[in-house]
């Protein structure tokens, strides 16, 4: 990890300009690491179309979930115990933004752009930014990724061609955050299927006042774990489920 320039953006209070908390904070300004740095460290992160300005998001409420709080499902923990994928951190960033930002069978398009992925490449490469992969043999079926500053984790996307294998990247993500005592982990937007997992919401301004500590704690050390190639099947032990 190493330190990046400042960002040449200073972003706005979401309190003070969206009182009325519908979301959309500012337009413009680019996607250096830098300023992919600046913007989280603020409570913000940028969704937008291709072909659109860049625009900057903090929500109200906030979707987060707390990794003590987690409750995978019986069929996943089955599918991990049957079907022995083995699942990796930060090996293969690259690969994991580009397979989430091709189309997906319910949308022809993606807000992934080519500008989004080299950005937060680079962000990855500066520390601040992390991967988990699902291989089949020598191939990657699944992964998520997301970014990382001090204890704060945000997660950004995931992608699956195999049944249950982004789900397997979220479960052991849950257990990294377990282990590292993170208070939790940010999801952005509220949905349906996050909050069967054990998400739950936050207002704007007790995320906000919670992510101004957590991103000055030690980081996670993620170099004790990128080395190491872990089975579905060990991972499922870690479930208080019984079949």
């Amino acid at each position: 990890m190493y330190t990046l320039p400042p960002s040449e953006y200073t972003f706005p209070n979401p309190m003070e300009v969206d009182p009325d908390g519908q979301g959309l904070i500012c337009i413009g300004a680019d996607l250096s690491p830098s300023t992919l740095y600046e913007a989280y460290s603020n409570g913000l992160f940028p969704w937008f179309s291709e072909g659109e300005p860049i625009c900057w998001w903090s929500p109200e409420p906030r979707c987060v979930i707390r990794p003590q709080d987690y409750h995978p499902s019986k069929s996943l923990v089955r599918n991990m115990k049957k079907l022995d994928y083995k699942i990796t951190i930060n090996q293969a960033f690259d690969h994991v933004i580009r397979a989430c930002a091709l189309p997906r069978s319910y949308a022809d398009e993606t807000w992934i752009s080519e500008e989004i992925m080299e950005g937060y490449c680079q962000l990855f490469d500066a520390g601040y930014a992390y991967s988990i992969e699902v291989w089949e043999e020598n191939k990657i079926v699944g992964g998520l990724y997301g970014v990382t500053i001090g204890q704060g984790c945000f997660g950004e996307s995931m992608f699956s061609t195999r049944t249950d294998v982004s789900k397997m990247a979220f479960y052991s993500l849950m257990l990294l955050g377990q282990e590292n005592q993170l208070p939790w982990i940010d999801c952005q937007l509220v949905n349906d299927h996050l909050m069967s997992l054990g998400a739950c919401t936050l207002s704007r301004q007790t995320y906000l006042n919670s992510l101004q500590d957590v991103i000055k704690q030690p980081p996670i050390d993620w170099k004790k774990y990128q080395d190491s190639v872990f089975s579905s099947k060990t991972i499922a032990q870690f479930s208080q489920l019984v079949e």
